[in-house]
């Protein structure tokens, strides 16, 4: 097995927990190997430190698989799909839930969404790739699915050398697949839908909504397929308005809303900018507005630009908000950090001449894993605020 030898005071990064090394981080390697291969990586000293996968392609060289000298085989991936099985289990709905978080589930570059009894896979990271076939049989044999599906449709597998790739896996896999998500069913297009089909990571989140919305006239906007709309209304809501610019995904929303019986909800499409400042300027007031936009920056270079995005939209948001009531606003932009988002949101409601009141600060579900060490495994924020006068 190849060793890569990092530079001097370089193994601190993987000392304290942090899953990735960068390629300027390593000083040489001794031995062949194959990009994406499994290494051992050792201090400048030569002290073992841990095996990752390695590929000097990648800006992110190392992803780190353990630190223990234990073989990576087989069996070794089995094992961490059976533990990620068992965390679902214990901690989250095991019929909608992300089953395999990458690195939080110290599997790097590998996400798995459970919906129902189907499983959709994404191999973000050549050496995950390497081991696609094997993952698969662990994941048969672990979960028991009725099919496995490929969704590995992402540009990020460039940086990996990796080309774009989507189809059929294992087992047989619908078009369209039904899931229940806090009691409400929704239709899921894991072969076309935006990244596996549906978004998991705001499902505790949207159960939050329940003692702020019965009674209440409520907006969401950046809606897409109405999962915070249909969880407003399915909570008692007098009325829903959920907003989007994507008429495709509202089609697929007002499905949702007629299978659950739900008709105090609509959906109109609309660009959410033009939209809040129209409604702002109609002086329209909503008990509950919810924001839950797409990421605005995808790169650090970026944020400044996120951060003006998120600061207007969140200023229309306060002030379409009635005395009293309540902002649910999100960010699920990596690079921009909780305390950039926070401080964004206190400009906003500085400059709307509204007071604020955190009821609650949320993030991702317990399906979506944190690891202390690595902040980058911590990309949703959401803050349930009250807005006063």
């Amino acid at each position: 097995m190849a060793k890569v030898f990092l530079r001097k005071t370089r193994e601190s990064r993987v000392h304290s927990g942090h899953p990735w090394v960068f390629l300027s981080d390593t000083e040489k390697v001794e031995g062949d190997f194959g990009n994406g291969d499994v290494v051992d990586v050792v201090s400048w000293r030569g002290t073992f430190l841990g095996r990752a996968f390695y590929n000097p392609k990648s800006q992110i060289a190392l992803r780190m698989l353990t630190t223990h000298d234990e073989p990576v085989d087989e069996a070794f991936f089995r094992r961490r799909v059976e533990e990620a099985w068992a965390y679902r289990q214990t901690f989250c709905d095991p019929m909608s839930c992300r089953l395999v978080f990458s690195e939080s589930d110290f599997l790097p570059g590998l996400i798995v969404d459970k919906f129902g009894d189907v499983l959709v896979v994404q191999s973000l990271c050549l050496g995950i790739e390497k081991w696609k076939d094997a993952i698969v049989r662990a994941l048969v044999d672990t979960v028991h699915p009725v099919g496995i599906y490929e969704r590995d449709d992402v540009p990020v597998r460039r940086l990996e050398g990796l080309e774009q790739t989507t189809g059929l896996l294992w087992g047989e896999v619908p078009d369209r697949v039904d899931m229940w998500e806090n009691g409400i069913r929704f239709s899921v297009d894991v072969k076309n839908g935006q990244k596996t089909g549906f978004f998991l990571d705001q499902k505790e989140n949207r159960a939050a909504l329940a003692p702020l919305v019965k009674g209440a006239r409520v907006l969401d906007c950046f809606c897409h397929n109405g999962s915070f709309a249909l969880h407003a209304a399915k909570y008692g809501a007098a009325s829903v308005l959920g907003v989007d610019i994507s008429e495709e995904a509202l089609v697929v929303a007002r499905e949702n809303a007629a299978s659950n019986g739900l008709d105090n909800v609509r959906f109109e499409a609309h660009n959410c900018f033009d939209h809040l400042r129209e409604l702002t300027d109609a002086k329209e007031k909503f008990d509950v507005v919810i924001l839950d936009p797409p990421a605005f920056t995808k790169t650090r270079a970026a944020v400044e630009g996120a951060l003006r995005g998120y600061k207007e939209i969140n200023l229309r948001g306060l002030k379409l908000v009635r005395e009293g009531g309540f902002l649910v606003t999100c960010s699920c932009s990596q690079h921009v950090s909780p305390q950039q988002f926070h401080d964004v949101i206190c400009q906003a409601a500085r400059d709307s001449k509204k007071k604020i009141r955190l009821v609650e600060n949320r993030t991702q579900g317990h399906d979506h894993p944190i690891l202390p060490a690595s902040p980058e495994t911590q990309y949703l924020k959401c803050m349930i605020l009250q807005v006063m006068s």
